[in-house]
């Protein structure tokens, strides 16, 4: 049951006067009087802080100091930094969960594109709830080698950023093959781990856990952001107000944009023939054939990113 539907139920509709504010106030208010519904939200809380909990240990055999060294770099890169919001931290702390849960997204990516190409994976995904599972199955499998390839391109790209090791020991398969094998093994680990619990809060949560936890690592950089444009309202300097409203005009033309794109459609025109039954006349109507502007949706975005980090990914990120 959704937040909208419970709104709905047992109580008239609110008038238009209060506004959407209002609307989803009461919504969550009747929701969190529903036992199953607030017992699903409390789960999903609960979810969300052992995410954050995870994103906060460091992987195997760091060196303190040179992470300190990696976290300076990256305030001078900011392919670095959208990358580190997009991780919710993680990649700053060089925890296990750096990753985030992109290699499973990359790896549902590839799945769709191999259905068309492949006659089996079509049929599987024609049969219904049935071949649903065989295919997550199936993304989950290919998730685990996806993210020790990451693991190992992003580890690489960040001591480029940093200029010099990470490890006490050196980052190398061929001269120092367990410490780095464990490794790339506790990154992918930590992957799987958030994949589970975006599983979990598929099944005892509210759903769409994959993009709850993407969600919930984008938005914890929020409160650092808020308290940084205080700082600069606090100096007074008014090179850095002016900055600080154009920012914020910025982010708020963007959304306006990406939801105008997102919800944009083109309508193709289409003139149904007329067919003469007897006395009677059928059809000869005007429809339309609503296309979206954009079909492909975050494919072309998430996936180059995947690509980043599999192969050479370091020199672009260091600005080689």
């Amino acid at each position: 049951m959704t937040l909208g539907a419970v709104a709905m139920a047992g109580a008239p509709a609110p008038s238009r006067e209060r506004g959407t504010a209002m609307n989803l106030l009461e919504a969550a208010q009747r929701a969190w009087k529903l036992p199953d519904l607030r017992a699903r939200i409390l789960f999903v809380l609960g979810m969300l802080l052992a995410f954050r909990a995870i994103a906060h240990i460091p992987v195997p055999n760091i060196d303190s100091a040179a992470l300190e060294q990696l976290q300076q770099s990256l305030q001078s890169n900011q392919l670095a930094q959208l990358l580190n919001i997009f991780s919710g931290g993680a990649l700053k702390n060089f925890s296990v969960a750096a990753l985030g849960v992109y290699p499973y997204i990359t790896a549902t990516i590839i799945m769709q594109l191999l259905q068309p190409l492949i006659p089996a994976l079509e049929e599987l995904a024609k049969e219904g709830e049935q071949g649903r599972v065989k295919l997550n199955r199936y993304q989950t499998m290919m998730t685990v080698p996806l993210a020790a390839l990451h693991a190992y391109g992003q580890t690489v790209a960040l001591q480029h950023t940093a200029g010099q090791s990470l490890f006490r020991s050196e980052f190398n398969l061929m001269t120092n093959f367990f410490p780095t094998f464990t490794i790339i093994l506790s990154m992918t680990a930590g992957t799987m781990l958030l994949v589970w619990l975006g599983e979990l809060i598929n099944q005892h949560g509210i759903g769409n856990g994959i993009s709850v936890i993407i969600f919930a690592g984008i938005v914890s950089g929020v409160p650092g952001l808020v308290w940084q444009g205080i700082e600069i309202s606090q100096v007074g300097d008014a090179q850095s107000l002016m900055g600080l409203v154009l920012f914020l005009a910025i982010g708020l033309l963007t959304i306006v944009g990406i939801v105008y794109i997102q919800e944009g459609q083109r309508r193709i025109p289409v003139q149904y023939a007329k067919q003469v039954r007897g006395n009677r006349v059928y059809g000869g109507q005007r429809s339309h054939i609503p296309l979206k502007v954009n079909m492909a949706g975050m494919i072309p975005l998430i996936l180059p990113r995947a690509l980043l980090f599999s192969g050479g990914g370091g020199f672009v990120v260091s600005g080689e």
